[in-house]
Parts: C-alpha cells; structure tokens; sequence
C-alpha cells in the first residue's frame, strides 16, 4: 500500500483485531454506576435481542387504530424504497378511514440467502481501510489530533502518524482518500430528540421563527406579527387551490407573532378546519370548523375535571397543556394522519443524516406500541444512517403505575424493563435510564421561576413536586440514571431536593442524574447539583432564539442574559453535552456548537458574554460529552482504538474558522460503523406563496376563500 507524503506526528495505538460489531449500540460501559452494573438476566438479554438485526415483523394483520397504520404506511413505503438490501414487500391490501380511524393490513416476504452465500460470507476475511484526512480532531484526551486511521470490521484499529498507522494495517490494507482534504471528528451525537413530533409537526405548513427543512421544503424564518399573518394567509389561500382538506400549521409564537383566535382564524376561513400549533408543541388554536369536526363543544368540555377545563377556551379556541391532552383523541385525526407522520420521519431520517448525526435518542419516549413500531419502521432497518436509542418515559409510566409503596415501585420498575423489548435492528431502548419531569416549557413561557414573572402570571409543573419525588425515588432505589427535564430554577429546586435526599438515604456513585435543558439556574444550585455528582445537557439554542425577546416579555434582561448559564457549569467542571430537543430546537450539532460559543441572537444581540464556551468543550458537546450522558462513552463519542467507526465528516474545521461560520459549515457526510455515507442534498425552497397583490386582504379574503 502507498505511503507516500507519510510524515510521523503520533505514535499510532493499535490493536491486532476487533471483534465484529452487532447492528445497534454498544451496550458495554465500564464507567456505568456500580448499580448499572449488575443487570439482571432480563436486561441483558433484551439487549443482546435488540442489537442483533431482526426482519422487519409483518405488518399489522387486522384493523387497527391510526397510529398502528402509521406503523403499516411506514413500513412498507420504506421496505420498497430499499430493495438493494433486503426485497421486501409490503402493500397494504386496505386503509378504511372511519371517523379518524385508518384501519390497515399488509403482507411481507423477504429474500433468503442461499447457505452457499452465507457460508462465503462468513470465510471472507475481514478487509482493513486505512484513511487520511486534512484534519483529524479524535477527542480522546491522550491523541487529541491524528494524521490518519484504520478500519476493520466496523471499529477503529489504529489511530495515529499516517506512517504508524499504516504499517499497523498491515500490507493487504487499503488506503482510501474520500476523505483527503476534509476535516474528520467522531460521529456527532444526538443526546435529545423527539422524533414523533417532529416528524408530525415538519409535515404541516411550517411558519416558524426559525428556518426549517420541512416535507413541503425549505421554509424560512419568520420573526414579525406582519410577516407571520401574511405567511399565513398565502399559505391558506394555496392550500385551498391546490388540495382543499383540513389545514394544520406549526411554529407560530405570540412573543413574535402577535395574538391569535378563533375570531381571527375564521376570518381568514370558515369552510375547512383551521388548526394553528403552537411552537411548544403544547398549545392549539382552532377555528369554528376545527371545533365541529373534532368535536370539542361546551358539553365535551363541561364533563372533564376542572384542571382539564382550566386549559379549554372555546371562546378563543385555544386548548393547551391538560386541557391538550384531555382532548388529544379528538384531535389526532387532524395533527397525526398517517402519510404525514410516514414523510415526517423519513424527512427526519434524511435531517438527521445531513447535519452528520450518527447517534440520536429520545429521552422520555412515547409508550404507545403503535408509535414506537412506526419510528421502528422509519428507522430500524440496516441501511438507516444512524443508530437512535429510546429512554423510557417515567412521568408516563409513574402515572400508571404510582410508587406509592415498596411493592407498587416494584411493578414501576417491572413496567420500565418490558420496553427494553420494543426497539430493534438499529433503535433500542437503553436498560436502566428514564426520564422524569418537573416544571413547564420554555418556548410557551410557563417554566417555574423563583422570582417570578415580570408581567405575574405564574409558571406550570408537568409533575407535580410530590408525584415528581416518589418516581424519583423508585427509579433512585433501582439503579436507574434519572434524565430531569428542568426548565426554571423553580424547576432545579425540586429536582435538587429530590437528589440530595436520594443521595442522603441511599448514595450512589456515579449516578449521572441529568439536568436537561437548564434554562435557567441560581450560581448556588449548579453549585450544589456539581457537589451532588450531576451532569448537565443544555440546549445553548434557546439563547439564538428567545433571550433577546424574553427580555421583554416577563422573563427580564438579566435573567435572559443568564439564560442557559454555561459559566457555572464550566466554573464547576460539570460534565456536559448539548441537545436540541427537536422540534423544540434544529437538530444540528454544528447549529448547537455555534450557539453556546458566540450566543449571538436572532435580532443580532449578544446575550451573556461570560456564559460562551470554548470551541473545543462545544464539540466535546456533540460528540464524547453526549456519549456520556447516556452512557455510551466507551463505544462511541471519540476516534479511538476498539471503539466504533462513527464519524462526521465537514468541509472545514469548526475550530478554526471564525466562530460565526461555525453553523454553516457543509457536512460532507459520516460514517457509521466503517460504512461510508455521503450526506444527502438539501432541500430546495417550499413552494412559493400565490403573490400578495393575486390576494385580497384578510378579512375579504377570508370570505373568498369560504366559498
């Protein structure tokens, strides 16, 4: 093999072998917490099970309800679409649409391998690649950069000198230059996604505050009332043309785009429902025509518990929060179609891929069957560009199973475990991790602050303190790394108190309770929560999004300049990792890097100089620092040998360039597990709205359009 302009920089570490990778992740973790650490014989089973490849099960063979045929629709549109790697034929023999129900059957086959095939595959010696790069940044403490590294059977076994590392391949190695003149960096990792609503919420017509890759397109950023209303009339009076039907838009926020109604809505159209979905996902405005055809009335309204009606104004249109989820049957035939959340998750496959996510994981996953069987669709296969892994929702599974003694938190925890079998070929459930919650949303303005708000209305809890404790406790108790989504520093009070009493009563070491989000926090809590052994995994993007505006609606300018307060968590040395919580910010390392080093906003404010991180610990981020936040560091998040061959590969250095270039680096693409996957193309713009002078004005053409 040619060694040419080999020069020695780092000795290479090396290993003679690496035993094949299982499709999935790692599950060894040296560092897991003592009580990880002895897993029982049904934990790992289940994720011996998991990670070997399975055939996709057959689709559904009786009716079912809509979101067991989102499962039938996916699988058989993706099977289809993959031929190169397995025939599979799925068609669906009949979809009944019956008063918001899709009732679905299907059939698959799969073509076998002959045993002379396999036998030749199996006495295949495994062959080595030996690749060189412009830049190689490896993350690993003690070889930081490397000029070259060898792969072998989906795992790094030299990382070095290119002269080193070529002469540890051996002579029948390989040297591949895809990636000469690019910047190579471990895979990036995904710690905090939500693939349902993502795919559900970029499958409607998207006006929101940010750009977004939608199903329909490219749709840019709208951050004014006027843009908003105009953005939105066009996209109405186009969908009226050309399709008709039911119209849903996601992304409006009434900190930027002013008040919205039911009076408002029906002017703009009274003959198809009109459902306008709020940014946090936790908020909807209905017109007249959305009510009736979901049915949601006074004597619907008038028959729930009183918390359920509190968040119900039918005056406005507006059903939030419980009151959302009281209702949420009514509202699925028109939020969650089965087609839409098909192209939605196949869009978030190829998102993901493009921002060069390798790893991503839903921490507080759906506990519907159905809808894992849909992601497992979208996503499972052995050609999915990344892997994704699932963390148990606590708050959901608390709730049906209360710990309100020893043996009610047995049947908690017994409950967790049987999810361990619901992932398969490339999606997992993680054993022994969970997610619970404490206070609300940022994007909706109603986490717990301390000192309150500056307008006084008062924040939420999405568990209650009491609820919140006894859950903590069971999971404490069992062994399990708890995930607390905390918003507000009224929120990190209780997730503290919980923690210290846990850790009071029964101490663990190395536990990794997880403050996700931390949007807001006093000095002395993140001290405490360091003291405690906690680590911390932000969304730095909540900054570029909302603290200049924040500081104006109730939330104030110094608390907004400490919104998301990487200081203390640097000051302290707590580990960290950034995610996005996609659809609650852009799935895009490269986006979340930009974020936390420059904390530049979107009305071009810098907020919080003193809370920037450096570039380097940004990276570390998206890559080892959220391989440790869910316990996976030692297969994955650096370039080092015996670990997986997961990588991102960009067109220049994010350390290099000026840190403002940081987003709009190209990902070339990645690489996982020693396959190599040039990214797809973006998309191209959303179709254009008919032009504001072919359009009459709002209330006019409101009328147009309901004829």
């Amino acid at each position: 093999m040619s060694t040419s302009r080999a020069s020695p920089r780092a000795a290479a570490c090396i290993t003679p072998d690496a035993s094949p990778p299982s499709i999935g992740l790692c599950s060894a973790n040296r560092r897991r917490p003592p009580a990880a650490r002895t897993d029982n014989d049904r934990d790992r089973s289940a994720e011996r099970g998991i990670q070997a490849k399975r055939s996709p099960p057959a689709c559904p063979r009786a009716p079912a309800p809509i979101l067991r045929a989102c499962a039938s629709v996916i699988r058989s549109g993706k099977a289809m679409a993959r031929r190169s790697a397995r025939v599979v034929l799925c068609t669906a023999s009949r979809l009944l649409a019956v008063g918001g129900l899709v009732l679905g059957m299907a059939t698959a086959a799969a073509q076998t391998p002959s045993l002379q095939a396999l036998s030749a595959i199996a006495e295949t010696p495994a062959a080595t690649k030996v690749y060189a790069a412009r830049d190689i940044i490896t993350m690993d403490p003690v070889q930081p950069r490397a000029q070259a590294f060898a792969v072998r059977n989906g795992r790094f076994v030299a990382v070095g000198s290119r002269t080193d590392v070529t002469a540890a391949a051996g002579p029948d190695a390989e040297l591949d230059q895809t990636f000469a003149g690019k910047v190579v960096v471990p895979g990036f990792i995904e710690p905090h996604v939500h693939p349902i609503l993502a795919a559900l919420t970029l499958g409607t017509q998207v006006i929101a505050i940010e750009d977004w890759d939608t199903v329909a397109g490219r749709s840019p950023a709208v951050r004014d009332a006027e843009g908003y209303r105009e953005r939105l009339l066009h996209a109405l009076a186009a969908q009226h043309q050309d399709v008709g039907g039911p119209f849903v838009t996601w992304g409006y926020h009434q900190g930027f785009h002013g008040d919205m109604s039911r009076a408002f809505l029906d002017s703009l159209m009274t003959a198809v429902p009109v459902v306008v979905w709020h940014r946090s996902c936790r908020e909807l405005y209905l017109n007249s025509a959305a009510l009736a055809q979901t049915g949601i009335d006074a004597d619907l309204v008038a028959g729930l518990p009183a918390s359920q009606r509190a968040h119900i104004d039918l005056e406005q249109g507006h059903v939030q929060a419980q009151g959302m989820i009281a209702v949420l049957d009514k509202l699925a035939p028109l939020l969650a179609p089965p087609e839409r959340l098909r192209q939605g998750l196949e869009l978030t496959e190829r998102y993901y891929h493009r921002n060069g996510i390798t790893l991503a994981c839903e921490p507080g996953a759906v506990l519907s069957k159905p809808l894992q069987q849909a992601v497992n669709a979208a996503y499972s296969d052995s050609t999915t560009p990344f892997n994704h892994c699932f963390i148990a929702d606590g708050k959901a599974l608390a709730a049906r199973h209360p710990p309100t003694s020893p043996g009610a938190a047995g049947a908690l925890i017994d409950a967790t475990r049987r999810l361990l079998s619901r992932g398969e070929g490339r999606t997992r459930y993680l054993p022994r991790q969970v997610k619970l919650y404490t206070d609300g949303a940022m994007y909706g303005a109603s986490m717990q602050l301390q000192a309150g708000y500056a307008d006084g209305r008062e924040g939420s809890w999405i568990m209650e303190p009491t609820a919140f404790d006894a859950a903590f406790q069971a999971y404490w108790d069992a062994g399990y790394q708890i995930h607390v989504q905390a918003v507000g520093d009224g929120g990190l009070a209780v997730l503290l108190a919980s923690l210290e009493q846990a850790m009071a009563r029964n101490r663990r070491e190395d536990h990794r309770t997880v403050l996700a989000h931390f949007g807001f926090a006093a000095p002395a809590q993140v001290a405490r929560f360091a003291a405690l052994g906690g680590i911390v995994s932000a969304n730095p993007y909540w900054v570029e999004a909302l603290a200049a505006r924040y500081a104006d609606l109730g939330i104030g300018e110094e608390r907004a300049h400490s919104m998301v307060p990487m200081a203390e968590v640097l000051k302290h040395d707590l580990p960290f990792s950034f995610g996005s919580g996609m659809p609650m910010g852009p799935a895009k390392p490269l986006q979340l890097m930009y974020a936390a080093v420059n904390r530049l906003t979107g009305e071009g404010r810098i907020m919080g100089e003193a809370h920037k991180v450096p570039r380097e610990a940004a990276l570390r981020a998206v890559t080892l620092g959220a391989a440790h936040s869910i316990q996976q560091e030692d297969s994955i998040g650096s370039i080092e040998v015996g670990k997986r061959a997961n990588l991102t590969i960009l067109e220049a250095n994010p350390l290099e360039v000026p840190s403002t270039w940081i987003k709009d680096i190209p990902v070339w693409g990645t690489m996982l597990e020693g396959r190599v996957q040039p990214a797809p193309p973006p998309p191209e713009e959303a179709a254009a709205a008919p032009a504001p002078q072919q359009q009459a004005r709002p209330a006019a053409q409101g009328a147009a359009i309901s004829r």
